[in-house]
């Protein structure tokens, strides 16, 4: 019996770089179903499939296979067997992937895809709807939130240091529109699970959240 551990959360409250962490900690696998869509985004722009052509979307999904393994300590995202870490980072697959992930086959496939890792092996996955939806028998299940102006905030301070000029009070409302929109979406809204765990991070720096985590995983496999 494989152990999972599911975290869901709104934008910006640190889900990946936790998940990544706890998952690198406890020697799990860390699944990032956000590089899953943008492979199969990849995927449809290689194969010259437009966004907006949901027949051709759900007719591609037959032929792809999207799985991730470690390598030398690094995540690879395999589609259909070739790693494609190296291509699906940029913003044309990123716009693909956030047009494309609305059609519920794409998520039906990749939801499918990614049970059967969490079947396969001791997985951390992080997202909107795991908990929920993907991995709704997950031995812990953990909410991991902030206030809006926290994550504007952490935002904010990645792209000054990358020298990208932007304004805190319109990363804040991006963040605030977002998060209305996942939450009201028709397809597996954001929304805490019944018997998940919440952990606020907004005073808390990353290994103070991973302590938290690890913390609330112990006391779940106590019960």
């Amino acid at each position: 019996m494989k152990y999972n551990i599911a975290i869901d959360g709104p934008a910006g409250a640190g889900k990946s770089t936790i998940a990544k962490k706890l998952a690198a900690d406890l020697g799990y696998i860390y699944v990032d179903t956000g590089a899953m869509y943008r492979a199969m985004a990849y995927y449809f722009i290689q194969n010259k499939i437009a966004a907006d052509n949901e027949k051709a979307v759900a007719e591609a999904c037959a032929d792809v296979d999207i799985t991730i393994q470690y390598k030398d300590g690094e995540q690879q995202v395999l589609l259909n067997g070739e790693n494609v870490n190296g291509v699906i980072r940029n913003e044309e697959v990123g716009n693909m992937a956030s047009a494309t992930s609305v059609y519920p086959v794409v998520r039906t496939k990749l939801v499918d895809l990614q049970r059967q890792l969490a079947q396969k092996e001791n997985v951390i996955m992080d997202g909107r709807d795991i908990g929920t939806v993907v991995l709704p028998d997950a031995n812990v299940k953990i909410y991991l939130t902030a206030g809006s102006r926290v994550r504007a905030e952490r935002r904010y301070k990645e792209l000054q240091a990358k020298g990208v000029h932007c304004d805190l009070d319109e990363i804040e409302k991006d963040i605030i529109d977002r998060d209305y929109r996942d939450m009201h979406r028709e397809t597996s809204p954001l929304k805490q699970a019944d018997d998940a765990v919440c952990l606020d991070s907004s005073n808390l720096d990353i290994d103070g959240v991973v302590s938290e985590m690890k913390k609330i995983i112990q006391s779940k496999a106590q019960v």
